[in-house]
């Protein structure tokens, strides 16, 4: 996945010097190349120092970010002086995108008038008018921090994610293949809150699936190519050739879906009818989708199908939608993450097994569930999320923790990982009382703050937990 690109924005004041300015031109451009983003800003000479100093030329950056529309996913207000706020409005009530607002630090050594910048103080003048216009923005700690510094290198890091899970969930094209499981009632959500959120839910009945996967030609080079990259996916030892021709054909079949409807992730009705019908069980195919990106839930449930899609653009890495399991023994602080199959091989510790899924063997007989993908999950720091619809809202929880080395038994199914996340019980409390559902979605790294940002500060979302002031609910 590739980073954001920014269009950079340098805020002034006459009354400082403007080789400030020159300065900070100079310096974010080559911190910003240097750590691989790229950037648009317009010419020095666009305005009278190279910065936005007056209303006016707060027009003039507002016409250079029309022109460039589309070619940017966050703006840089960096601040080397005080920084004009009526300006600064001119020009980026209208960016329609993430703002992340920087401010240059003082000397202590250097506070008389040819070098003093007051950019402590102009940020809270920026921040303030911009809420007053009702402008979204980003200020991340610390309150100043120059753009050599390395924390200024993680706050960029943070604003890069939070830009492209902006980007990629403002319009998001969900896949709902299958009705909800009658038994299922917990994932249940609202199509038309999702769409309240930018969110196209797109249904389709599994019969069209079935008639599809008739029409997959074995001589086809669709069910070629399919077959060859199957093989190399997972072991298949064991596995008759007819499930492995089938589970490939229904493979063709969701990619094809998955083009004709320009989807940007599924989630698919995955039991009982496609075991009765077609004698597999999908996980592996939800699980190689995972892998390449494309959030793929399990059992129709769409809100965690909106998480995975956020986690990976925020991550960069592939996500699975897990069950919050079982206990592991006494530890409070863990417990068991597991799923039939549909984690990415990215995210397993060895190449997955394609073995037939013991729980719909033991409810239809023995050969009908080939496509159960067996594994462990690597040991990693993982950030988890879920979502729900209620009240015509949309509302997430969001936390942090790490897939352990402890081990699972060998008879232990599908696959999945132990977990280690502080003060386990009282979130596992909070999410059973407040009616989310029995998955959680994960992806390996930390991007919780991003998330949290994204999410509050430009999306809209609700976060549960955890929590900030104008987060709600707490």
């Amino acid at each position: 996945m590739g980073k954001s690109r920014f269009a950079l924005y340098f805020g002034g004041r006459e009354l400082f010097p403007s080789a400030m300015i020159a300065d900070a031109r100079n310096e974010m451009t080559g911190v910003l190349s240097k750590n691989g983003y790229k950037f648009i800003m317009p010419d020095v000479d666009m305005t009278g120092n190279g910065a936005v100093e007056t209303t006016s030329e707060g027009r003039i950056y507002a016409e250079f970010l029309k022109r460039h529309a589309g070619k940017f996913e966050g703006v840089i207000l960096c601040l080397p002086n005080f920084g004009d706020e009526n300006g600064a409005v001119a020009a980026l009530r209208d960016a329609g995108v993430p703002i992340l607002v920087q401010a240059y630090p003082d000397d202590p050594d250097k506070m008389g008038p040819e070098s003093r910048r007051d950019a402590f103080c102009g940020k809270f003048s920026i921040m303030d008018v911009f809420a007053q216009y009702n402008i979204p923005f980003t200020a991340l700690k610390p309150h100043a921090v120059l753009p050599s510094s390395g924390k200024f290198t993680e706050n960029i890091d943070v604003f890069d994610r939070v830009c492209r899970v902006v980007k990629g969930m403002r319009r998001f094209r969900l896949g709902a293949i299958g009705a909800r499981t009658t038994a299922f009632k917990t994932v249940r959500f609202d199509e038309v809150t999702f769409e309240k959120y930018g969110i196209t839910t797109e249904t389709l009945d599994l019969s069209e699936i079935f008639r599809r996967v008739r029409d997959v030609k074995k001589s086809g080079e669709k069910f070629f190519k399919k077959s060859g990259m199957y093989r190399d996916y997972a072991c298949w030892h064991g596995v008759p050739v007819d499930s492995f021709d089938m589970l490939v054909r229904l493979a063709v079949v969701m990619d094809d879906i998955i083009h004709d409807y320009e989807l940007d992730g599924i989630t698919l009705r995955c039991w009982l009818e496609i075991e009765k019908e077609l004698k597999i069980s999908p996980c592996v195919i939800l699980s190689e989708l995972n892998n390449r990106g494309i959030a793929a839930a399990c059992e129709l449930d769409g809100g965690n199908a909106v998480a995975m899609r956020a986690l990976g653009l925020a991550t960069g890495n592939p996500s699975a939608c897990l069950d919050w399991n079982n206990n592991f023994g006494e530890d409070e602080n863990k417990c068991v993450l597991f799923h039939c199959g549909p984690v990415p091989a990215r995210m397993m510790a060895a190449k997955g097994r394609i073995v037939d899924h013991p729980m719909f063997a033991r409810v239809l007989g023995a050969g009908c569930g080939f496509g159960c993908n067996q594994g462990r999950i690597s040991p990693s720091p993982f950030t988890y999320a879920s979502a729900m619809t209620k009240d015509g809202k949309l509302i997430f929880y969001l936390g942090s923790g790490r897939f352990t080395e402890d081990r699972l038994p060998d008879d232990f199914f599908g696959c999945g990982g132990v977990v280690e996340i502080d003060n386990l019980q009282e979130k596992l409390n909070m999410i059973g009382r407040s009616g989310y559902r029995h998955h959680v979605s994960v992806s390996f790294g930390l991007c919780e703050e991003a998330l949290r940002e994204a999410f509050g500060t430009y999306l809209r979302y609700e976060v549960m937990f955890p929590c900030r002031e104008n987060d709600k609910p707490c």
